[in-house]
């Protein structure tokens, strides 16, 4: 391996690292068991020296675009510099012509249209965006019928229900949308049929390897086969976005690009976001577009709802950090512990008192959600402690009585972080079993599920999360087959966690002007994670402090009289006490760069994600 230091000079890095020291970050907790190494990539000191000099930029920067698949100069110009242009053709996603056609139709005729949603922020936000699209298109006075239908997670589950059909055909609705949902509704597609309804699905789910698509209208799905659209990780809410911008488009495109889209993007990129899906491509443009909207909050939901999350785009810029860890869970909350739809409200109304009302209970359910998961991951860590195969099992199913279904998702992905396995978490209710699942790099879950497809009553989801639900008997045998499954198709070496961190960066290069070169990389997320760096023998420079009996503060340097930074490593008090490190001890650490913007204090300073004795 070799790195590229910032005045263009090479140094050879250390060997290759390994820890028995879990990460931790400040807003989790650090995990009980597994053993950690630290994994950097190789990288290509020619390709960094030659897209460093073409693109006039750090070669540090250089090194990052590379990993990310970011090669050559046009790459790193679009990446470096997302902009509307690079929001793509919409009637580049096989079926949008039928689609814009068939609602276009609708609107000219006034005929009712039911959207049909999903209860978490995707979902909801794609409900808000159509329906906010066609009523701009059909107009104030139109008496424009478009109603919607957000799930009830306890009541309903996931996925399209006939009886909703059944009630939307009755009610007089002659065209059903279905938004981030619907590619496996084979059922609710056939009784609309039936009942001679057109169904639109849009949604970004993977189809039924062996059924095909549903029998619908149009299937707007970039992962369809056959569907050249060349972002094929568009969350929910961006399929229903790029059916809302091919009919805006066509009714009155010089409004949609300088005000509607904009505005559209705020919501967008809460949800692209929310939803972790890679932020590369189109999906970087909208959620770095929609960032930058959000300092102009207008919508009276939105604005409450920032107030509450205690963010203000007029003090600082929001992250996608923020969204991720403050705005999201505050939505998703309404779906996981009770009506969904009222997220749609709060972000539709007019009504500044009835919007704020809507916010402040969305704050109060995520404090609920934040206090019930709390429970259950209590009894969950008990039975890792207990279990010893449990814990070890190269695919853990863990499951209890009456767990609250809302958070189950959540929770899976809890015991991913402590585990470093696939995890599936299953709550039991009446007799019947319904289950949340998180995986890990190179493990396909969904995969893994319908390799014992005959078990469930019903799944869906992708690579790397899945939903289902069960007879409550079939759980053991379920199981068995999973671990059966993933012990075929996982080494060992993958069941070690791995830290991924991006390059070596001493100390010494550590400075302002980098800290703003890498900034260039946001909005962090799927596949663009903020930047993990490696120093090695790294000098306590002063005494380590402790902050509120968890935290750590310590002062670094590259070596004697390096330059002295400092480092803050959240819930690392008790371990960096174990581990003897004190003034003066030599350490390795995984770090991410941090501007404290104390007016008397502040400066770049560094995060301590995980660190060792050198």
């Amino acid at each position: 391996m070799s790195f590229s230091a910032v005045n263009s000079s090479s140094i050879d890095p250390p060997a290759p690292l390994s820890t028995d020291r879990p990460a931790v970050g400040p807003g989790t907790t650090p995990p009980a068991t597994p053993r950690q190494r630290w994994v950097v990539p190789q990288s290509d000191q020619q390709a960094i020296k030659t897209l460093s000099h073409l693109a006039g930029i750090d070669p540090i920067v250089a090194q990052l675009l590379i990993a990310r698949g970011v090669g050559s100069l046009e790459e790193a110009t679009r990446f470096l510099n997302p902009g509307f242009d690079q929001l793509l053709d919409p009637y580049g996603m096989t079926g949008m012509s039928v689609a814009v056609g068939r609602v276009q139709q609708a609107i000219a005729n006034r005929e009712p249209i039911l959207i049909y949603g999903d209860y978490d922020v995707d979902g909801t936000v794609a409900v808000v965006l159509l329906k906010t699209a066609i009523e701009i298109i059909a107009g104030p006075d139109s008496g424009m019928d478009v109603r919607f239908h957000v799930p009830h997670r306890l009541r309903e589950g996931y996925g399209m229900k006939s009886e909703v059909i059944e009630a939307a055909a009755a009610a007089g609705a002659r065209l059903i949308i279905s938004v981030d949902t619907g590619i496996r509704a084979f059922a609710a597609a056939e009784a609309a049929a039936t009942l001679g309804i057109d169904l639109i699905v849009t949604d970004h789910h993977l189809p039924d390897a062996d059924r095909g698509l549903p029998p619908a209208l149009a299937v707007l799905n970039p992962n369809r086969d056959g569907c050249g659209y060349s972002c094929k990780h568009l969350c929910g809410a961006g399929v229903a976005f790029k059916l809302a911008q091919a009919l805006l488009e066509a009714h009155d495109p010089e409004r949609t690009r300088t005000k509607i889209l904009p505005s559209f993007l705020k919501l967008l990129a809460i949800a692209t976001i929310a939803d972790a899906v890679p932020l590369l491509g189109e999906n970087r443009a909208i959620a770095a577009l929609g960032i930058e909207q959000l300092a102009r909050p207008a919508q009276a939901g939105l604005r409450a709802l920032l107030e509450l999350a205690k963010l203000d785009p007029a003090e600082r810029p929001i992250t996608s950090t923020d969204i991720a860890f403050r705005l999201a869970p505050r939505i998703n909350a309404a779906g996981r512990m009770d009506i969904a739809s009222e997220v749609v409200e709060m972000f539709t109304t007019r009504d500044a008192e009835r919007a704020r009302s809507l916010a402040e209970k969305l704050d109060r359910l995520n404090s609920d959600r934040r206090n019930t998961e709390a429970g259950v991951l209590a009894q969950i860590e008990a039975q890792l402690g207990e279990d010893a195969a449990l814990r070890e099992a190269s695919c853990i199913v863990i499951d209890g009585e009456a767990w609250h279904r809302g958070v189950i998702g959540i929770l899976a992905s809890r015991v991913v972080e402590r585990t470093g396995r696939p995890a599936l978490v299953i709550t039991h209710e009446n007799g019947e079993a319904h289950g949340s699942g998180r995986s890990i790099p190179g493990f396909h879950l969904l995969q893994a599920i319908e390799s014992c497809h005959e078990l469930f009553t019903r799944f869906g989801g992708h690579a790397h999360a899945v939903g289902f639900s069960l007879p409550s008997d079939r759980v053991p045998e379920l199981r068995s087959r999973l671990v059966q499954f993933a012990s075929a198709h996982l080494s060992p070496e993958s069941l070690v966690p791995a830290l991924a961190c991006d390059a070596y960066l001493p100390l010494a290069l550590v400075n302002a002007d980098l800290y703003a070169a890498i900034q260039r990389l946001q909005p962090y997320g799927m596949d663009n994670e903020e930047p993990l760096f490696v120093a090695t023998s790294v000098r306590v420079a002063g005494e380590v402090r402790v902050l509120k009996e968890r935290h750590s503060k310590l002062l670094l340097a590259s070596g004697e009289g390096g330059a002295i930074i400092s480092a803050l490593a959240w819930r690392w008090a008790e371990r960096i006490a174990a581990l003897g490190i004190v003034e003066g001890s030599s350490i390795d650490i995984a770090y991410r760069l941090r501007h404290n913007r104390h007016p008397d204090f502040g400066g770049i300073e560094l995060e301590i994600e995980d660190l060792r004795p050198a």
